[in-house]
């Protein structure tokens, strides 16, 4: 999910930048590049957390334009979603075919059928949740649920999952009051 790891971002610098504060200025470019940038291969990145001064690289000139390209290594805090994975994410939408949730930037999709047996039908319009059989569990925007990601897609910079709430010890653990919900939800 979360994890670690040195990359590698180059900066266009226009000459007004030049001066004693470039490396400042480097520092704050590559932040507002990256961070929240989905890259395919590694995932989100969520913070640049290092920008060592020795992995700055010497810039080269663009003789068309005046500006300099900076080769930047930092180290990033990544977030990734792994087929199989089980996460807390909280719920941002109902609607009959299923509901969306998200985990920091990554938007999931739980549907229907990937919901237990006793919520298959169980769609409120008036209330926009899902309710079991024996209402005991209501999945409402702002909700917290326990998935299992089922599978990803990476789409212009964007990166989605599709998931389940289907499995033991997986289903609504937050009912969105801030209390809590009784108990982890069984749901099979």
């Amino acid at each position: 999910m979360f994890y670690v790891k040195q990359l590698q971002h180059e900066i266009v610098l226009e000459p007004q930048h030049f001066g004693p504060k470039l490396r400042a200025t480097l520092v704050r470019l590559l932040k507002e590049q990256v961070e929240g940038l989905a890259l395919a291969t590694y995932g989100y990145v969520v913070n640049a957390i290092d920008v060592p001064e020795d992995e700055i690289q010497s810039g080269i000139i663009e003789y068309d334009s005046g500006n300099v390209v900076f080769t930047v290594n930092y180290t990033a805090l990544l977030l990734r979603p792994f087929v199989n994975e089980v996460l807390d994410a909280v719920v941002s939408q109902c609607n009959p075919l299923g509901f969306f949730c998200f985990v920091g930037p990554l938007r999931i999709f739980v549907s229907k059928h990937s919901m237990p047996e006793d919520m298959f039908h169980g769609f409120d319009a008036e209330k926009d949740a899902w309710i079991s059989e024996d209402g005991e569990v209501v999945i409402a925007t702002g909700s917290g649920v326990r998935l299992k990601i089922k599978g990803r897609t990476v789409e212009q910079g964007n990166i989605t999952a599709i998931a389940t709430i289907k499995d033991n010890y997986l289903g609504l653990v937050d009912d969105g009051d801030g209390a809590g919900a009784d108990a982890t939800t069984t749901m099979e």
